[in-house]
């Protein structure tokens, strides 16, 4: 039944060519599908048919490898040629903290408009339990009802979420497990014929829904675990201990005990906005997330309580925050990659400004924040400017530094990553 796919004959589309679409897009391109992708950003279509990557994890050579399999387009029309679908459009939140499903709702209208016998849909995008049921699957029921064509028999619908982690190398896409289910039985046997030519491992749930749960409490685990270890550092702060010292000890303990490690907040697009799906859908059903409440409260005071260590460093020193000239060392939310959205260095920096800082920042992989509302630029004299600084706060570990050479050069060092004076 699903033959194309086992041969690889089959040509496939991924809708949204962004940090998780176009690495997949290059991946079903490597093992021999004929791929499109589909991206409204025109600047992106070029990029991928010119071979030019703008994906830190995707290489230039990787994606002019694959020149003959894969092609870009922002026509939905394509899917009218092509046997399966991937949606790998992002999911942020709206200003009031509601989860933002617009692309994916736009994205099933356009779908569905080019519905055929025979098509896959795979959803990637990470959303709230109910999303591919509730949210997709009635968009492509009514574009097939005037057929006569059925969820399972003419179409198949699925849910499997992203695993993606930029800038990871020991787990790639294609080796990491992958979450799988459909709607029904036959969906779920297409997809698994669709991506079991890709991933090496494939774990089939129930539901959708339970997928997507099961997505969202993969990130909710680390966004709850480290607002527990920031509020470790909370109490050891309070009580005059040493909180590296008693991670360290208790991270010693070889079983029932999982190291997290205290910082500056939590950054990117994943754990400080996903778990929020998970809380608002609970709200819907008139039930609570609790754990999420209170974690993303601890990890929200963060970045105040790193400026509240400068301003009390200052204050040792003589000086106070108005005026004085700190350096923010990294301004992306992880080491080594060009990410700066929701990074606690952004908020960090916006504070110090607001308190009348002369504030600075240095990254080797992002030039610029002002498209993140922080009229900054990064400063091109690292050396010169940590020696100028009054105060320099370590705020992502970034493997290019030399961290010996900031701790000697820096007059005042914060270290929100735990990073200087370790020896592991």
């Amino acid at each position: 039944m699903f033959d194309r796919f086992h041969n690889r004959t089959a040509r496939v589309a991924v809708v949204g060519l962004g940090y998780v679409g176009l690495p997949l897009a290059v991946t079903l391109a490597s093992t021999g599908y004929q791929v499109v992708g589909i991206d409204l950003d025109q600047t992106k279509v070029e990029s991928v048919n010119q071979g030019r990557s703008y994906i830190a994890d995707v290489a230039d050579a990787a994606l002019r490898a694959q020149a003959t399999r894969l092609r870009a387009t922002s026509d939905y029309a394509v899917l009218t040629q092509c046997d399966a679908v991937s949606i790998c459009l992002p999911t942020p939140l709206d200003q009031t903290g509601q989860p933002d499903v617009s692309s994916i709702r736009a994205s099933g209208r356009e779908i569905a408009l080019h519905l055929h016998p025979g098509l896959t849909v795979v959803l990637e995008s990470t959303s709230y339990p109910g999303t591919t049921t509730e949210l997709l699957l009635p968009l492509l029921e009514a574009a097939a009802q005037p057929q006569g064509w059925r969820v399972g028999e003419q179409f198949h619908l699925a849910f499997s979420p992203e695993r993606v982690d930029p800038g990871r190398t020991d787990w790639t896409i294609q080796t990491t497990p992958k979450i799988i289910a459909g709607v029904t039985e036959n969906c779920l046997a297409a997809a698994q014929a669709y991506y079991g030519q890709v991933f090496d491992t494939l774990v089939p749930v129930s539901s959708p829904s339970a997928a997507e749960m099961a997505k969202l409490f993969e990130n909710t685990y680390r966004f709850v675990n480290i607002s527990l270890v920031n509020e470790l550092l909370l109490m050891c702060d309070r009580l005059g201990l040493d909180s590296r010292e008693v991670l360290e000890a208790a991270a010693t303990k070889p079983f029932g005990f999982t190291r997290f490690t205290p910082g500056p907040g939590v950054g990117g697009p994943c754990i400080p906005v996903d778990p929020h799906y998970l809380s608002w859908k609970m709200r819907s059903v008139n039930a609570s997330a609790r754990f999420i409440e209170l974690a993303n409260q601890i990890n929200a005071e963060m970045p105040g309580f790193w400026v509240q260590k400068v301003q009390d460093a200052l204050n040792d020193a003589g000086k106070a925050v108005k005026g004085s000239r700190i350096l923010v060392l990294g301004a992306a939310y992880k080491p080594d990659i060009a990410d700066a959205r929701e990074s606690p260095a952004i908020d960090i920096l916006q504070l110090l400004l607001q308190k009348g800082a002369q504030a600075a920042y240095h990254d080797p992989f992002i030039p610029s924040l002002a498209d993140k509302g922080v009229p900054l630029t990064a400063v091109a004299d690292l050396e010169g400017e940590i020696q100028k600084a009054d105060c320099v706060v370590i705020a992502t570990a970034h493997s290019a530094y030399d961290w010996a050479s900031i701790e000697h050069g820096a007059a005042i060092l914060v270290d929100t990553r735990f990073i200087v004076n370790r020896r592991s």
